[in-house]
C-alpha cells in the first residue's frame, strides 16, 4: 500500500512540483492539494491520509501550524511534516511544538525530501540535527525555568511583608539610600533586610533577584 500524502501548500508551481515528484514514486499516492490552513482541516477530515506535508506560511504568517494544531486536536495519529522557506530557532520551535514529527526546509534536494516522508511514515523521523538541537535546548531552558519558578515561589511564601517592598523598591530601581529614605529608616536597616534576601533567594548580588523576577515574569506579585 503506498504512503497516502496530503501536501498544503500556498505557492501554486511549489505545490504541482510537489505532487509531481511523490507521484513519480512508486510506493507514494497524493490524495489531496490544500492551498491554506482551512483547506488542508478539510481535507484531513475527509481524506485518508499517512502523511501531511504543511506550508507553514499561507493565508497568514502560521497559518500552518494552526491548522496543525486544529488537525491533530481531531486525530493525534495524524504525522505532519512541516515545509517552510525559513529556518530561524523561534519558528523551528513554535512548529514543532505544534506537534508536527518533522521540519523541512523548502529546496532540499527531491531525494531527501522523499526519505524524511518515508521516515516519518515507518515512525523514525530524520529530524535534521540542528531542529533537534534547537528543541533539545528549548526542552532544558523550560526546564531550567521551571525548577527556579518552584524554587522562586517557594521562597517568596517566606518573605515578611517588610521584604516584599523591599523587593518593589528594588524593581523600580530604588538605591539603597533611597530606599531608607522613603521607608524613613536607617541605611543600615535596609542593608541587613537585604541580606536577608539575599540569602533567601540564594543570590549574590540584589540586580540577580531583579533579573531572576523579570525572567520568570512575576513581578505582579509584588
Amino acid at each position: 500500500m503506498p504512503i497516502r500524502v496530503i501536501i498544503a501548500e500556498d505557492f501554486d508551481l511549489l505545490r504541482e512540483d510537489l505532487a509531481e515528484t511523490l507521484s513519480a514514486e512508486a510506493d507514494m499516492q497524493v490524495v489531496g492539494l490544500a492551498s491554506c490552513g482551512a483547506e488542508a482541516e478539510r481535507l484531513a477530515a475527509s481524506v485518508d491520509f499517512d502523511i501531511l506535508l504543511m506550508d507553514i506560511e499561507m493565508e497568514h504568517l502560521n497559518a500552518g501550524v494552526e491548522a496543525a494544531e486544529h488537525i491533530l486536536d481531531d486525530c493525534p495519529q495524524a504525522k505532519i511534516i512541516f515545509l517552510t522557506a525559513h529556518e530561524t530557532d523561534e519558528l523551528i520551535i513554535e512548529a514543532m511544538g505544534a506537534g508536527a514529527v518533522d521540519y523541512i526546509v523548502k529546496g532540499c534536494p527531491e531525494q531527501e525530501l522523499l526519505q524524511h516522508i518515508r521516515a516519518a511514515y515507518n515512525g523514525k523521523p530524520m529530524m535534521d540535527a540542528r531542529i533537534q538541537n534547537t528543541v533539545m535546548r528549548e526542552y532544558s531552558r523550560l526546564r531550567r525555568s521551571e525548577q527556579s519558578l518552584l524554587f522562586f515561589i517557594n521562597n517568596v511564601a517566606q518573605l515578611t511583608p517588610a521584604e516584599r517592598a523591599l523587593v518593589r523598591f528594588l524593581l523600580d530601581g530604588y538605591k539603597i539610600r533611597e530606599i531608607a529614605e522613603a521607608r524613613c529608616v536607617e541605611v543600615v536597616t535596609v542593608k541587613t533586610q537585604i541580606s536577608g534576601l539575599l540569602k533567601k533567594f540564594g543570590c549574590g548580588r540584589t540586580r540577580e533577584i531583579v533579573d531572576m523576577i523579570r525572567e520568570l515574569g512575576v513581578e505582579r506579585l509584588f
